[in-house]
């Protein structure tokens, strides 16, 4: 598990006396496939050890028909078609104990943010714009104007409850789930994981209420019941419903509540009902609850929110909140907490535990005050603002992208609507300018430049051989050779335009430069990627990692487009154009022969025929049209020749025994014929 450091191992082979060149190379060679090898383990394990500590089911992930599939962390939804990148979802799958699917690869990347920039003009509209007003002006130069509401609020925003431990914290959510349930209001329940609503579902259908159990008045709604969100949305306001739901929970959705709900106090209203129904339910509320039903402040009507757990952005809160209190209605929301949440873990829980020592709390005791709520603000405004610095540095990098981005994609454009021919005379010119810039140093007098390289390159894309002298390799100016070489590489372009004709000649620089262009492209990003992984290690060295990025990005994007032109105009100078030719008619030798009989071990037995006339020395070939012919081995045996024969071959004509169907089967498989082949 120890990575080699290439540098002293080359200066070790380097020191060695004793070996030759060819050796020393080899053991350099060899050493870099043993740094590959231990780098490749030690990724593997860390991604192992990532997916088993901090991926956890249920939270990040659900297992939906046997396949890992991932949560999206502010909606609850599960997001089909994604897989975590760098071997994370194959080490959640070896976790899981599911199928370890192939690797998928990147073939396009953007940003939400550059993508978005992409739009001449931006706008958009939300509820929860202004907690995000920084970000937004710094990344979109947007200002969020905030827009009154068209009727005031009057839903109740309680102060946090907060307990000690998540078992307390749990066990007041089932008290007040029941007791709101018994005065008939609708309950929405948000969680910020999938485990999470699923055990409270449980805690809760485990309690029983006038005789019935709870479990039947329950709705669950996250990543694993999505399919239903609808139908249950629509339910989530009918009196005495029980919505416990991840972050999804009516997202862009209207919880429409009915009179009674909305006026719980009034004659018809739902409170006043339960409670002259039954009489003792009042005097249960105040002793159990110390609240009075019949005071409208203590329990006001409409939909009841409960949130389980305080996100990390103030954002995702306020969406739940805002599910209750719609145009004027009235409503509730209070957050329950504990000290073992993770954003109070995180952020300022141990503070609060000493003031609730001090305080004298107990268990099962329970602490409400403003002063908490706005440190539990202040927890999440710094864990926005950290998200928000991750985002900006990532669009940092992702700016890099973005230039390279908009070259590739507009060489793209070009060889779809363009003028395809300008661009690979363009092509043409950019292969040229690399490739003397590799094997011709201007510094240097041509006698010094690496003519055989440079032949063998120009030969092997251009299909030209320069043809220059000895006299001219010596006395030849650089702009001189460039204007030679692209001159011959234009008459080399020429002349296969006329070989295939205009129309069919643009469809070959279509197809060619954009399958060079796709296939580096993809490479590229995989290439990126990787430097990506590595590159703050560098921040080691005292150096900025973000222009080490830019730095090797800038030449591994360079090196990409000189293998594009390569590669193109290699493709382009090879390709070799076939014209359909009908298919020869295929030989009776096979109908004559009998038919196959399949065995019971699976593979063809031949009545009647020669291991010859069976195909021996060469395999069948299956022709499009459904026929065979014979292999080119068997076909020479019967006298065909290469090209095949002109004329069918004479039938084989074989006196077979009748075989009766209580015989033996000819297979082979010591059936009866008639239980068999007789069929």
């Amino acid at each position: 598990f120890v990575i080699p450091d290439l540098s002293e191992i080359f200066h070790d082979i380097d020191s060695e006396k004793n070996l030759s060149d060819d050796e020393k190379q080899q053991k350099k060679v060899e050493a870099e496939q043993s740094l590959a090898e231990k780098s490749g383990i030690i990724h593997s394990i860390h991604q192992l050890l990532r997916a088993h500590s901090l991926y956890q089911k249920d939270d990040e992930y659900v297992i939906e028909n046997g396949k890992v599939q991932i949560v999206d962390e502010f909606t609850g939804r599960i997001m089909y078609g994604r897989r975590n990148s760098e071997g994370l979802h194959q080490a959640i799958e070896a976790k899981e104990g599911v199928k370890v699917e192939a690797e998928t690869q990147t073939i396009a990347s953007i940003t939400l943010q550059n993508y978005f920039r992409l739009y001449g003009k931006l706008a958009g509209m939300t509820g929860t714009a202004e907690t995000e007003e920084e970000e937004f002006f710094k990344i979109y130069e947007l200002e969020v104007s905030v827009i009154p509401t068209n009727r005031p609020v009057v839903r109740v925003d309680e102060e946090d409850v907060i307990y000690r431990t998540k078992r307390e914290k749990y066990q007041a959510i089932i008290d007040e789930i029941i007791r709101l349930y018994e005065l008939g209001l609708p309950i929405l329940v948000g969680t910020t994981s999938v485990e999470a609503s699923e055990l409270i579902a449980r805690m809760l259908g485990a309690r029983t209420v006038d005789g019935k159990k709870m479990k039947d008045h329950i709705k669950v709604l996250n990543a694993k019941q999505h399919q239903r969100e609808a139908d249950i949305v629509a339910e989530a306001g009918r009196p005495g419903s029980i919505t416990i739901a991840t972050n999804m929970a009516g997202r862009g959705t209207d919880i429409k509540i009915g009179p009674e709900i909305k006026d719980a106090h009034g004659p018809d209203g739902i409170i006043t009902r339960r409670l002259e129904a039954n009489p003792e339910l009042r005097q249960k509320q105040i002793e159990e609850f110390d609240l009075d039903p019949m005071n409208a402040e203590d329990v006001p009507g409409g939909l009841q929110i409960i949130g389980t757990e305080r996100h990390e952005a103030r954002r995702i809160d306020r969406q739940l909140r805002g599910r209750s209190g719609r145009q004027g209605d009235p409503g509730r929301s209070v957050f329950f907490l504990s000290l073992e949440d993770d954003l109070m873990r995180l952020f300022g829980g141990e503070r609060i535990g000493k003031v609730m020592d001090s305080l004298g709390i107990e268990e099962g005791e329970v602490i409400m005050h403003p002063m908490v709520t706005r440190a539990i603000e202040k927890a999440q405004k710094r864990v926005e603002q950290q998200n928000f610095s991750i985002r900006e540095h990532l669009l940092k990098y992702d700016d890099v992208m973005n230039v390279q981005r908009e070259v590739v994609y507009s060489r793209r454009r070009s060889a779809l609507f363009g003028d395809i021919q300008e661009e690979v005379e363009n092509l043409l010119e950019e292969f040229v300018a690399v490739t003397l810039d590799t094997y011709c140093d201007e510094k240097e007098g041509p006698y010094a430049w690496d003519w055989d390289g440079l032949r063998s390159s120009v030969l092997r894309t251009l299909m030209i051989d320069p043809h220059l002298t000895d006299d001219e390799m010596g006395t030849i100016e650089l702009p001189a050779l460039e204007s030679r070489l692209l001159e011959a590489g234009k008459k080399a372009l020429e002349r296969r335009r006329e070989l295939f004709g205009e129309e069919l000649y643009e469809k070959v620089l279509r197809y060619t430069t954009l399958k060079i262009v796709d296939r580096e492209w993809m490479d590229h990003l995989y290439e990126m990627d990787r430097l990506k992984e590595g590159i703050g290690l560098r921040s080691y060295a005292q150096r900025d990692p973000l222009i080490e990025y830019k730095r090797d990005g800038l030449a591994a994007f360079e090196a990409m487009l000189g293998r594009v032109a390569e590669q193109s105009l290699r493709g382009i100078m090879t390709v070799q154009v076939r014209t359909k030719q009908a298919a020869p008619e295929a030989p009776s030798l096979l109908a004559s022969a009998g038919k196959e009989i399949k065995n019971e071990t699976g593979g063809l037995a031949y009545q009647g025929r020669t291991p010859v006339e069976a195909g021996e020395g060469g395999a069948e070939q299956q022709q499009a049209g459904g026929g065979r012919t014979m292999s080119r081995a068997a076909r020479r045996r019967h006298g065909e020749g290469e090209a095949g024969a002109a004329t069918k071959a004479a039938p084989v004509k074989r006196e077979l025994p009748k075989v009766g169907r209580n015989d033996p089967c000819p297979c082979g498989s010591g059936k009866k014929y008639k239980h068999c082949h007789g069929r």
